[in-house]
Formats: structure tokens, sequence, C-alpha cells
């Protein structure tokens, strides 16, 4: 085995093999990374191919390159519950529609990102229409569930998006002329800042120390990632790519790394344009209780997640259907529970 050279030992604490879902740390619960080559859509916005011999309802095998989820008609997510964190969605490619039942609903794609704050409880779905009916639908997106602290779970449900052309980026070059690009979800690089992520959130807090970013470097680039807090969770996931140095440590595709947080760590790219994404913020530190959907601190409040779905279906589904989707021509837009329309 090499040994690591001391910059790599100061900086690289732990490098992982990406399953499904990624291994992530506190503040973080859960992230996922839906990479899908659908075909072309047919008349209900499924997929123009036949559905025989996927596992209807339970289709993650990946069969021809794409799954239909959950979905029994268009891929994607029927209606069901979360209580006690929140869900941050970050569209790559392709279309979700979005309904929930505060009412709210959205089609939101093409480096759109929607943060949804569960709180109390909110069910929702999230279906992948398939829009083009004469060419492949491709569907990229992150999923990201982060936690929210127990004075914090039982929180009105809030939903909001970040639209594409809003979302900050930064592009920095390195002395060769190669650039790496920065999409900032949340937190702050330099004097850029994120959009403001929902009021009850743990990123809202400035202590948080919370980063949500995606990364873009050109073949043979180099970036110094800004060191963090002492104390803070940071973790980059290379996606894209062949291999990249981090801190002197190599690291191929598919792999996490967790670093040491409170130094400057340099990013060398290999010979293919690389992407990454972080997941960076300061740990929560409370005990946390899962069971399918619902987070909370405890047992307990778990078996009180599911009586009060049981009695109350956290306010019903003001839908027809399960899985609803939007008309093919319709375009991206989001409009709340309160009625208030919004486009890019």
């Amino acid at each position: 085995m090499k040994a690591k050279s001391a910059e790599s030992t100061s900086v690289v604490k732990r490098v992982m093999n990406l399953g499904f879902p990624w291994e992530t740390a506190d503040p973080f619960l859960f992230c996922v990374h839906h990479d899908d080559a659908y075909p072309a859509g047919n008349d209900q916005l499924g997929p123009q191919a036949s559905l025989t011999d996927r596992k209807m309802g339970n289709d993650f095998a990946g069969k021809d390159g794409w799954r239909m989820y959950h979905g029994e008609v268009v891929p994607g997510f029927p209606q069901h519950p979360h209580r006690g964190f929140e869900t941050v969605t970050i569209a790559r490619q392709g279309y979700i529609d979005h309904s929930d039942s505060l009412g709210a609903t959205a089609r939101f794609g093409q480096g759109d990102a929607q943060w949804l704050t569960a709180g109390k409880g909110i069910n929702h779905s999230e279906m992948f229409p398939l829009l083009d009916p004469k060419k492949p639908n491709p569907l990229e997106l992150f999923q990201i569930w982060l936690n929210l602290p127990k004075a914090g779970k039982m929180v009105a449900p809030y939903f909001s998006m970040q639209w594409a052309n809003k979302i900050p980026k930064v592009t920095a070059t390195d002395e060769a002329g190669r650039k790496t690009e920065v999409t900032l979800i949340a937190g702050q690089l330099g004097d850029v800042k994120a959009l403001a992520p929902p009021p009850d959130s743990w990123a809202s807090r400035p202590e948080s120390d919370l980063a949500i970013w995606t990364l873009k470097m050109a073949p043979k680039a180099q970036w110094t990632l800004p060191k963090a807090k002492k104390g803070t969770n940071r973790t980059l996931y290379l996606f894209r790519g062949n291999s990249i140095t981090i801190g002197g440590e190599v690291v191929k595709i598919r792999q996490g790394v967790e670093l040491e947080p409170d130094q400057d760590v340099l990013l060398e790219n290999g010979d293919q344009e690389g992407q990454l994404l972080l997941l960076q913020g300061r740990p929560i530190g409370e005990p946390v209780a899962q069971y399918g959907p619902f987070v909370m601190n405890t047992p307990g409040e778990i078996e009180q997640a599911f009586e009060d779905y049981r009695r109350t279906q956290f306010g019903g589904w003001p839908w027809k259907a399960d899985d609803p989707v939007h008309p093919r021509g319709e375009t991206r837009f989001a409009k709340h529970a309160d009625g208030r329309v919004e486009r890019p």
C-alpha cells in the first residue's frame, strides 16, 4: 500500500466507495444521485418502452439504464410522507413535477433546486415526466436529506424554489487558464452567498457552517477549496470524470472523501472534466431515530409520527392522483399554497 504524504495525512480523513445511497455525515442524513437515461416519452409522459420484466412499484434495478422507482406509469415517487428533516433536490437534467399536501405544486429542472422543510409533517410526490416524444429524456438529480435539530422538527412545513438563473456561481481560473466553476446551493464562497435557505433550516443558522456546492473542473484544472470551521463535517464526492488528487490523495470516480475541515485543500483534476458534490456542515450532535420517511430524536417520537400520520394524513392529499403530472406543454413554474405563482 502506498504511504500517504504528510500533506494528505493532514487533510484526508477517509476515502469511501459510493453505493446507493451515498454515505453522509451529520447534519446530512442521506444523499442519492439519480442518473437515468430515459427514452422518448409516450402520451402519458411515461417511457416509450416496454415495462415487462420490471419490478413495478419498486423498480430500482437500472434495466436499460433507467428506473421507474415507485412509479407505475411515469417514473418517480408518488405521494409519501415526511417529518423531522428537509429535502434538497438539485435537478441537473430533465424535469420534476412536485405536488404536496399544502396545495403547492411545481415543475422544475434544468439546473433548478427545490428546498422543502418537512417539519411537523408533509405529503409530497416527485414524478419525472418524459416530455420529449421524439428524443431521449435524460434525468439527473441529487436528493439530499438535511436533518433538523430537535427545536425545529415540528415547525410548519415550508416549500421554496431556487431557479437556475438565480443560483450563484463562482468561476476561478488557475495559472494555466483552466477553469473551475462552483455552484452554490447553500453556503458562502468568498464574498458570494447562496440564496437564503428556508427560515427554520439548520442552514439558516450562521454557526452551522453549512454548504452544498457542485464543482465542475476542466481537465487538469487546479483549485484550492478554502478551509471551513473547526468541528465541521466535510465530504467531497467525485461523480464525473476519472480521478482527482485531493490534498495529495488520488481519488477515483464514484468515491467520496472526508476532509479535515480547518485546512485549505488543493484539488488537482485528472485528464477528464471532473464534477464533484460538496456537503459540509457543523454536526447537530443530537440522537437520530429514523424509520422510513420519519426522522426524530427518539423511538417514541417515531411512533407518534406514525400515529399522527394515520390520524391526520399530514393535511390530506388534495390531488386526484397519487402521482400527478402537468401537461407536456407546461413550462417550469411553482405555485405556492397561498396561490402565488412564480416562474424562472
